[in-house]
């Protein structure tokens, strides 16, 4: 049985790793003033996005969900004559659209299979909340996509992904308060109000925020970025040292260039205890569609396995 993975864009991986494994990409669409494009995980495009568009804080991009009609056409050309079975793994169903149209489109799909029988079978695909964000997501792409390679049946797999995403901790350090301010204000969220913002920007106070089982909160507030950042990584560090992980591979990502990240304090510590425990880093640029969230320079890391208390 031939079975895909497709992710939306909004999943944080290396493209070398959705290439090799050949990921399915849902595109976000994204608007910048009168224009628009489709966030499909090129390296390049991402690139040109973070250089131009996030330089001059664009408060004016916004980001669109394929339709349901858009979902299905795409899985009908690209998912359906190549697989009998795919997962498509989105984001928390609360933070987008995604999720829905996906999970109408895939009972359409179904519909017309039945109503269009085939030597092969239906087509079936499946549809899963991710309950998380960035790197997240792709803790939870990554493992469907390594499973199929190694030969798992899709009833494994259903139940493996349902079972393991209820354990994705993903923390994101956010690089620019002012932006992630700014956009939290324009979508009308209360959770980053005027005050705590002045405070914690006159104090150079950085939240360290968590996404957990479909929530997302702080879990720390650290004097400075770069210790924001070293704090975060230390604690992963120490998740790894302790066999608190359930999969073999962390997902790094960052809202830049990944020298910048390599740079940051506490980045070489993680990635030599990954290595020593055999644990693989797979490390990619922020999508952009996320980064009209949560802007330039922000920091996300996740992994699968238990949750300890932060501390710095």
């Amino acid at each position: 049985m031939r079975i895909g993975v497709v992710a939306d864009a909004t999943c944080d991986l290396p493209s070398e790793f959705i290439k090799s494994h050949d990921i399915g990409i849902l595109p976000v669409t994204i608007q910048l003033g009168d224009e628009q494009f489709d966030d499909v995980r090129d390296p390049r495009a991402t690139r040109r996005f973070y250089a131009r568009q996030l330089a001059q804080r664009d408060f004016d991009a916004d980001t669109i969900a394929y339709s349901v009609e858009q979902t299905r056409e795409l899985l009908r050309r690209r998912i359906v004559p190549f697989c009998d079975y795919a997962f498509c793994i989105t984001v928390n169903a609360t933070r987008a659209s995604t999720f829905e149209s996906a999970a109408k489109a895939s009972f359409s799909i179904l519909a017309d299979a039945q109503s269009e029988p085939t030597a092969r079978g239906p087509f079936v695909l499946r549809v899963l909340d991710s309950r998380t964000v960035l790197a997240g997501i792709g803790v939870l792409v990554a493992e469907a996509a390594k499973r199929v390679r190694d030969g798992i049946t899709p009833f494994e797999l259903r139940r493996h992904l349902d079972a393991l995403r209820d354990h994705v901790c993903t923390y994101l350090v956010p690089g620019d308060l002012y932006y992630v301010h700014h956009r939290a204000q324009k979508k009308g969220e209360r959770g980053v109000d005027w005050l705590s913002y002045a405070i914690g920007t006159a104090l150079d106070l950085r939240p360290v925020i968590l996404a957990y089982r479909g929530e997302t909160e702080p879990v720390a507030r650290v004097r400075g970025y770069e210790r924001a950042v070293a704090a975060v990584f230390a604690q992963v560090a120490r998740q790894i040292e302790q066999g608190a992980l359930y999969v073999p591979h962390v997902v790094l990502s960052y809202g830049g260039e990944l020298a910048e990240l390599q740079r940051l304090p506490g980045y070489d510590a993680l990635r030599e205890t990954a290595a020593r425990h055999g644990v693989e880093l797979l490390e990619s640029m922020m999508s952009a569609a996320s980064a009209v969230s949560i802007g330039a320079g922000c920091v996300s890391i996740a992994y699968a396995g238990e949750r300890r208390p932060f501390s710095e």
